[in-house]
């Protein structure tokens, strides 16, 4: 049984499924299946028709209904179309992937497996491998009948696979699957003991850690605050690893990590197994929170970060909310006549800086252009004011400024 991890780049058109239900209105589908193309674009296929289907759940045996996986098997079978792989927004059952796929006879995705996909495409140390791989087999785990064909009834003793009396082929499988998870949560256990050294001997300085939904400009802001090149991309998941970096704004000197894009729908297992890398976040002095305010669903996107920081750690500590991209935000003007409430697009900039400041009560918010470098000087004045408080705390005599501390990067 060979290991997960693949760099594998394809090129296969992708057929996109979502559901629309009464948690799930059109509008919010749309969104989705946007960030499910954008997510398929990033693994190196091409997006191609969407389907959707309103029902008040998803169907326990097809997710969708049996007329609408006919019209998903009509289409998937026209020569001309080439499609390669049929991916549905939502984690799909092991079911359900086993039926979907003897329907259409045509490999199948959901949500969860095309981030895995992406997670193990990205990873480059070999703490992001071992990572990945451990989520890639928490996910395989609960789907072995789908993955394997072999499952016939093989007793021990007469074939070439010695089992237990009435073993099953799955449940030898999953017994080495097993192995493998057990294996890999040691490594990780080794490789967290090294990574909490390093955080120790990086010293008493204030930690300030970026954090954010995927490809909001975090690692653009990193190079620029820390004039040091740091991988950025416009695709989703550009990096995986921790990269931290010492920084001092005047006189004060601290230390800035850039941590790994949250996303919608974000597996448990993933979280679970970048424990170690999203420690960073806990350990964190101060959370610099970006958001992308030219993204439409950008209020939904501050919710699972939000939400998603909670999970990780229910402390309370400073939080600075960072509106980039200020240079990319446009909005449409209603009309004089139109009578219907304003909605997200309908908003000015500067009717959003107010509404936000506001709710803020007018602090530890700011509005920046990290890719044109505007109001780059503000951002600093408030990161030096929020890190000296912890500093004077922290450090009654000052005795930081003299200290001598050693770069560290976790890539």
């Amino acid at each position: 049984m060979k290991d997960f991890i693949t760099n594998e780049i394809k090129n296969e058109i992708a057929v996109l499924v979502g559901l629309i239900t009464p948690d799930q209105n059109e509008e919010k589908v749309n969104e989705y299946l946007d960030e499910l193309a954008f997510l398929a674009e990033t693994a190196g296929l091409a997006p191609g028709k969407r389907f959707v289907q309103r029902l008040d759940m998803p169907n326990s045996v097809t997710f969708v209904g049996k007329g609408k996986l006919e019209e998903i098997e009509a289409y998937v079978k026209e020569e001309e179309n080439e499609v390669g792989v049929v991916i549905f927004d939502d984690e799909l059952s092991a079911k359900q992937l086993r039926n979907i796929e003897k329907e259409l006879q045509i490999r199948i995705m959901d949500r969860t497996s095309l981030i895995l996909d992406i997670f193990a495409m990205r990873a480059q140390t070999a703490h992001a491998k071992v990572q990945v791989e451990l989520a890639q087999y928490q996910y395989l785990l609960p789907r072995l009948t789908r993955m394997w064909t072999h499952l016939e009834r093989q007793r021990g003793g007469g074939g070439t696979i010695m089992r237990g009396p009435g073993e099953t082929q799955l449940e030898t499988d999953r017994r080495i699957i097993l192995d493998k998870i057990s294996r890999l949560k040691q490594e990780l256990k080794d490789i967290d003991k090294q990574k909490t050294v390093q955080r120790k001997n990086r010293g008493k300085l204030v930690r300030v850690a970026l954090v954010g939904y995927t490809n909001v400009g975090k690692s653009t802001l990193m190079t620029l605050l820390s004039k040091s090149d740091v991988f950025a991309e416009n695709k989703l998941f550009a990096t995986l690893d921790t990269t931290v970096r010492k920084m001092t704004i005047q006189n004060l000197p601290f230390l800035l990590t850039d941590t790994v894009g949250f996303i919608r729908k974000l597996p448990t297992h993933l979280i679970e197994s970048f424990k170690s890398t999203l420690d960073e976040v806990r350990e964190a002095d101060i959370l610099l929170h970006v958001v992308d305010i030219s993204h439409p669903a950008f209020r939904e996107q501050i919710e699972v970060v939000e939400k998603t920081l909670f999970e990780i750690d229910d402390t309370e500590k400073p939080v600075i909310l960072l509106f980039n991209k200020i240079d990319a935000f446009t909005h449409v003007v209603k009309d004089e006549d139109d009578l219907t409430p304003k909605v997200r697009a309908n908003y000015t900039l500067e009717e959003l800086k107010q509404t936000w400041l506001g709710k803020m009560n007018n602090k530890d918010t700011i509005f920046i252009s990290a890719k044109e470098k505007e109001n780059i000087d503000a951002l600093k004045q408030l990161l030096y004011d929020k890190v000296k408080e912890i500093h004077i705390t922290r450090f009654p005599y000052n005795d930081f400024l003299y200290q001598q501390y050693e770069e560290d990067d976790d890539k």
